[in-house]
């Protein structure tokens, strides 16, 4: 399967209705040229939880952090529809799955499942499946960079994720580039020979085994344009978990949502709270603390 088939038919899957709706929504509120839906509920088809999107919208790449985080809840059909949303152009979202960009994060999760739920246009469509496209050719660059000499498709994969999780800020259980590819088989089966050709990179292959054939200048220059990423990627997270506490749109909404669903305590957003949620985050504290001690007693 050619790697632009592949993807125009990852990209058209179709997804429940209501999160097609929320994402009319959200492109009707910022002029968008496209939504991507990813994450656990496109795998599972289920609405509860938070819906991932990230909203595409038209106009030159933005300079310095991105992308814009926020979150919205949304009553459908009485049933209340929660989302977190990322927001950045898509010229920007194009340039960072090439690889051009120092980020990471785009080719990373974009290699991985997602669905174009709402598209201005044709011609949007088309660069969007191409930035994706991008994506997938920028991770198996480096899979086989980083992976064995000759391997499984699943070893080249599990090589990019443990290095990739590696390099950014997060919190992982071991094995999760495990867990990415068994929940997703059908989507990783085979895509690393189409991404690889598509990105021209030779490999040779007998049965299941793929043996990549870069040269030695090739690797080396790839993993230079790797270290330079790895060594940024921690630095460059937790600048945006800093931002974040500045501009994300829904935090107090969000965080006190996250507090009742672990621990069953309501938490009021009031006026104060949804303007200054990290000022508000001992109030918060203690009042869990007294409740949890109101439950002993």
């Amino acid at each position: 399967m050619m790697l632009r088939s592949r993807i125009g038919g990852v990209l058209s899957r179709e997804v429940d209705p209501a999160v097609s709706s929320f994402a009319e929504r959200l492109a009707q509120e910022s002029a968008a040229l496209g939504v991507l839906f990813y994450g656990s509920n496109l795998r599972t088809g289920l609405r509860e939880g938070v819906l991932d999107f990230y909203v595409l919208a038209d106009g030159a790449a933005e300079k310095g952090l991105w992308p814009t985080v926020s979150y919205r809840e949304w009553d459908h059909e009485g049933e209340v529809l929660r989302a977190k949303i990322a927001t950045m152009t898509l010229a920007k979202f194009s340039k960072a799955a090439r690889g051009e960009t120092i980020d990471t994060t785009i080719w990373t999760r974009f290699v991985q499942p997602s669905a174009l739920v709402w598209c201005r246009n044709d011609a949007a469509q088309l660069q969007i499946s191409a930035a994706i496209e991008a994506a997938a050719i920028t991770a198996a660059r480096l899979a086989v960079a980083v992976g064995p000499e000759a391997g499984v498709e699943e070893d080249y994969w599990r090589a990019l994720f443990r290095n990739t999780y590696r390099a950014e800020f997060r919190v992982e259980k071991p094995g999760r580039e495990d867990s990415i590819l068994s929940l997703n088989p059908d989507h990783f089966s085979g895509l690393l020979p189409d991404a690889l050709a598509a990105g021209s990179i030779p490999y040779g292959r007998e049965g299941e085994i793929l043996t990549p054939r870069i040269t030695v200048a090739q690797r080396a220059d790839i993993l230079s344009w790797w270290e330079k990423r790895r060594r940024m990627g921690k630095p460059l997270n937790i600048a945006r978990l800093a931002r974040a506490t500045r501009t994300f749109d829904g935090a107090a909404r969000y965080a006190a949502w996250k507090v009742e669903r672990h621990t069953g305590q309501a938490i009021e957003v009031t006026p104060f709270r949804e303007k200054h949620p990290i000022l508000s985050a001992p109030s918060v504290a203690f009042q869990l603390w007294r409740a949890r001690r109101k439950g002993r007693d």
